[in-house]
């Protein structure tokens, strides 16, 4: 196989800034090759032997103007990927009682808008700021970062390369945007043979009203390049408020835009400086049920009619 029949993994973050590419790509995939060496060592060398296979859309520079200090979280990636999966204490911490009591107040706040000024944490507010900062795309940042995720995914379409599109948190709703507009705007010919996303907003009400095409209906409302859907969320991660995309996209599935749209809880047991981060990236990435996504994928393609098609 070579690197233009590659399967190629795309990978968008989220919010916040990132590490400098070439160490948080090497970050990324330490965690994600952690996880499939769990369930299938064949992939995992399949993937880690092919530089072209997994492709980082580094957007968050042109939007923060700076990078995090990657030895910030050295600490905490080396110890997530030598844990095998959440423990009694991390599954504890996730089901806690103030984090299902501040899920309860902040899908209140998704539902009535005018209460998020009340209710957000500073933290919260930081991630509206900056959502804002995309809806608005200040200075073209939004039309930038769809713009870096454009190019790798015409790239992968004219090489006939089947793509899984991963995205975290705001990484799907620039993943979802991009799409919908490749579909629409463009009438370009990329595809993506499966869209992973982990840890999104897309659920939450707000959000939604603001997706590209949101002022649409029937086929226009929608991205038309996706072939399956699989939606990740973990137990008590408060940017994932509603676990169930299927439930607001289920009219992709009527349209039959869609093949498949599945909705999985995890367990993200990433933890900085003894705190529980439910929704750190490097978690996702490790997890056993993004690897066995990742696997089945991957060991489903049928290369030469993926080539042929």
């Amino acid at each position: 196989m070579t690197d233009q029949t590659m399967p190629l993994i795309i990978y968008v973050p989220g919010l916040l800034p990132k590490p400098e590419p070439e160490k948080h790509r090497e970050a990324l995939l330490r965690c994600l090759l952690a996880g499939l060496r769990r369930v299938d060592v064949e992939v995992a060398h399949a993937v880690e032997a092919n530089e072209s296979a997994f492709e980082l859309v580094s957007w968050t520079y042109n939007f923060y103007r700076e990078h995090r200090d990657i030895s910030i979280d050295t600490e905490a990636i080396a110890a997530v990927i030598e844990q095998c999966g959440a423990s009694p204490a991390d599954v504890a911490e996730a089901t806690s009682w103030r984090r299902k009591l501040a899920r309860w107040i902040y899908t209140l706040g998704d539902m009535l808008p005018f209460l998020i000024p009340h209710v957000a944490s500073e933290r919260v507010e930081v991630h509206l700021r900056d959502l804002l900062r995309y809806i608005g795309d200040a200075n073209g940042v939004a039309a930038h970062a769809r713009q870096m995720l454009k190019v790798p995914l015409q790239g992968a379409a004219a090489g006939h390369r089947p793509v899984l599109l991963l995205a975290h948190s705001m990484g799907s709703v620039i993943a979802y945007d991009s799409l919908w507009e490749l579909s629409h705007d463009a009438r370009d010919r990329a595809q993506v043979d499966l869209l992973l996303t982990m840890g999104s907003p897309l659920g939450q009400r707000y959000m939604q009203r603001r997706l590209r095409g949101a002022n649409k209906s029937g086929y226009g409302r929608y991205p038309a390049n996706i072939r399956r859907w699989k939606n990740l969320a973990a137990v008590g991660d408060l940017t994932a408020l509603d676990r169930n995309l299927g439930k607001d996209f289920a009219e992709m599935l009527e349209l039959g835009l869609l093949e498949t749209l599945e909705d999985e809880a995890i367990f993200n047991y990433y933890r900085s400086n003894g705190e529980l981060n439910v929704h750190a990236e490097y978690g996702y990435l490790v997890n056993e049920k993004t690897a066995r996504t990742i696997v089945s994928w991957w060991r489903g393609l049928d290369i030469e009619s993926q080539l042929s098609s």
